[in-house]
């Protein structure tokens, strides 16, 4: 295929909600400019961009694809993302890479929540914009409503590019404000006519093109000095302040569009070839350590991993972004997270699972490459000698867990092997093995995230897997002092066992006073991994036990710890004075004083007011101020407590402290009530007491356990 260079090179990332008709509008832009010879359809599961089985299944995106179109001597690299929250990586990786968004807003419903979620990331990463509104040709279409809500969401940056003519059923003209003409389609869409504005339409015309024109004069001083003095601007001029406001982000033109009929993608992709910033004139990436990396044809090359994919009888594909220089097929590059170099043997250019071979591609440009050893997403590729690495992507934290297992025991390690390659294709889905509850548990975006996976696993890795519930990481503490004596003492033949401890324990907390009851002789303060800490007193006087023994009543106390009396759970924040004891002195040896002092810390533990600790979240909930009541109802239905409320660009904030085990039933009950448009945030803020009817339960659960047979 033909090479670029970087000044003719844009790249545009296509976003929106779902159904919006984003691969519609890729199949339309491709098919006009004679890259596939007809358009094919997500129902005839034949587009270009959604060509995997789960999308085929779904009938909807749930991958990121890469696609390019030429136009009028341009190239423009367009990646089609998912339109759901549950696979926001997808969406978050292709807007870092692309330079300009071009979001769909659909005629029907306006700015849907999908479409406000998705704008937080474009503005975080303040990337041009471009509103493209869709589906004018349906019979609830309603260009205005749809603006006015792009701007109480987007702000008043939304500038009127073109309006339709005659939306609804029948739909086929636009009049285009920058050129000043009207564009009539014929009635399979294609090329329009280009004809004269009519009067009835002039004086709406004429006063959109004039804020159209101050939009663009208002973004650089030359231009408004030219815009006084002339009273207008002519259509260059009008480009360069459309473009100067949109690598501002002061500037979102809209666009008039019915990708499924072919109407006005011939038009938009004029405007990105002309307008659209080229990744030259945006502002360099920035390396981990906030020094720029100027995109520079003359630099050396850097390559940017923003993309892994594992696709069957291939392998890895690796898509990356050039940042710098160029890179040809056979380059040796240095990834200095991976500590290798590495060849890129052959250079690709994508069209979904259509792969052109390309022999060289240059700053801006992205491509993918085959079988990469050590090379994941937000891994670096450069000379050696180059040394930076560029900024990671950073992805979301999950929202929503779930324990997994084999259903054939006999494949759990080749799970794990599995989890771990999805785990590489998609970063927002976490896989932790849990020693504490003795789980694997996947974190993912939601519900339907988790049962992507799932769905993965059966069809594509062909293992059965279970769902079960994760549990909770409790923790166990006392509320009230409590003294105990234990003596082990086991005579079997030969040498006994015998030890005997007498032990003090207490709640701790930070800045108590010090014990009293006995002398200290010496304190260990430990920090324990799972939070909290142990303070271990010698109190012992008199010789009663040996000093040699104290390490060893410790260590029967730590795994006791570790398992806690009341349900299991990791211990936290006691004191533990050991007071006297006795010894034999044949029989004492460190097993011995070790149960001793196990058992003497179960005892003691027992009679101490024993209080289970639940994990608790602050919880963020954001969404339309209608939907509060069903969203108070369903937090207070579930152990939550409200401590705020607020207003944010019109939605309401709720705040409350969640427990976990409230968690992932509460995040799909909030989706459910809300439609999806609410947006959830949570994180660990502490653990807090378990109500008691609670505590009751699980300890009982636990004895219950403790208590059946196994075989």
């Amino acid at each position: 295929m033909k090479t670029y260079d970087e000044k003719h090179i844009r790249n545009i990332v296509l976003l929106g909600a779902a159904k919006s008709g984003k691969t519609t509008l890729c199949e339309t832009m491709l098919f006009e400019a004679g890259i596939i010879p007809r358009r094919g359809t997500v129902e005839e599961r034949n587009t270009v961009s959604d060509y995997h089985e789960v999308e085929h299944d779904r009938g909807s995106s749930v991958y990121a694809t890469c696609l390019h179109t030429e136009w009028r001597d341009y190239k423009i690299n367009i990646i089609d993302t998912p339109g759901l929250e549950d696979f926001i990586g997808e969406i978050i990786s292709s807007i870092r890479v692309c330079d300009t968004a071009l979001l769909l807003l659909n005629a029907q419903y306006g700015v849907e929540v999908g479409t406000s979620q998705i704008w937080d990331y474009v503005d975080k990463y303040q990337k041009p914009t471009i509103l493209a509104v869709n589906q004018l040709d349906t019979e609830q279409a309603n260009f205005t409503r749809t603006v006015e809500e792009a701007r109480k969401v987007f702000g008043t940056a939304v500038t009127i590019m073109q309006y339709p003519v005659n939306q609804g059923p029948g739909f086929n003209s636009v009049i285009d404000l920058l050129k000043m003409t009207l564009y009539r389609f014929p009635e399979n869409g294609g090329k329009p006519e280009k004809l004269p504005i009519p009067d009835s339409e002039k004086e709406q015309a004429e006063r959109l093109h004039n804020e159209l024109v101050e939009k663009a004069a208002e973004n650089d001083d030359t231009l408004m000095e030219q815009y006084f003095e002339k009273g207008n601007l002519d259509e260059d001029e009008l480009r360069q302040g459309l473009k100067i406001g949109m690598l501002k982000h002061q500037v979102f033109p809209v666009f008039c569009l019915s990708a499924t009929n072919n109407m006005g993608s011939g038009r938009l992709m004029g405007f990105i070839d002309n307008v659209a910033p080229s990744s030259l004139e945006m502002p360099p990436e920035q390396a981990e350590d906030g020094s720029p990396i100027p995109c520079d044809p003359a630099g050396p090359p850097v390559l940017f991993i923003f993309k892994t994919l594992l696709e069957p009888h291939i392998g890895r594909l690796s898509f990356f972004k050039v940042l710098s220089g160029e890179v040809k097929a056979g380059a040796e590059l240095y990834n200095e997270k991976g500590n290798t170099a590495e060849r890129l043997n052959q250079l690709f250019i994508t069209d979904g699972k259509n792969r052109q071979n390309a022999e060289i591609l240059r700053t801006g440009d992205i491509g993918c490459t085959l079988k990469l050893k050590n090379t994941l997403t937000n891994h670096t590729l450069s000379d050696k000698q180059y040394g930076k690495q560029v900024h990671p992507i950073d992805f979301p934290r999950p929202k929503v867990r779930v324990a997994i297992e084999a259903t054939n025991k006999g494949d759990d390690e080749k799970l794990g092997e599995v989890l771990s390659e999805i785990h590489m294709e998609d970063p927002t889905l976490e896989i932790e093995y849990n020693r504490e509850l003795k789980q694997v548990i996947l974190h993912g975006q939601g519900d339907l995230h988790l049962a992507l996976t799932r769905w993965r696993l059966e069809n594509i890795y062909r293992m059965h897997v279970e769902f079960l519930p994760a549990k909770i990481p409790y923790r166990e503490t006392i509320r009230k002092p409590a003294n105990a004596t234990y003596r082990h003492k086991k005579q079997s033949g030969g040498a006994g066992q015998f030890g005997e401890v007498f032990l003090t324990i207490e709640p701790y907390y930070e800045g108590m006073p010090p014990y009293k009851e006995h002398p200290v002789r010496d304190t260990e303060e430990i920090a324990l991994t799972w939070g909290g800490k142990l303070v271990f007193n010698n109190c012992i006087v008199g010789g009663a036990i040996d000093s040699r023994f104290l390490p060893s009543i410790l260590k029967g106390i730590m795994e006791k710890m570790q398992e806690g009396p009341l349900t299991g759970s990791y211990v936290r924040d006691i004191r533990v004075s050991v007071y006297d004891g006795k010894m034999h002195p044949v029989d004492s040896n460190d097993i011995s004083f070790k149960i001793a002092g196990m058992m003497a810390f179960r005892d003691a533990f027992h009679q101490a007011s024993p209080q289970l600790l639940e994990p608790v979240f602050d919880l963020e909930t954001t969404a339309p101020d209608s939907m509060m009541g069903d969203i108070m109802g369903e937090l207070q239905s579930r152990r939550s407590v409200i401590t705020g409320m607020d207003t944010l660009n019109g939605y309401q904030v709720i705040k409350a402290r969640t427990p976990q085990a409230e968690l992932d039933k509460l995040y799909a009950a909030l989706r459910n009530v809300t439609q999806g448009k609410a947006k959830i945030n949570a994180a660990f803020a502490e653990y807090a007491p378990v109500p008691p009817e609670i505590q009751k339960k699980l300890s009982e659960e636990y004895k219950g356990a403790e208590l059946a047979p196994s075989y």
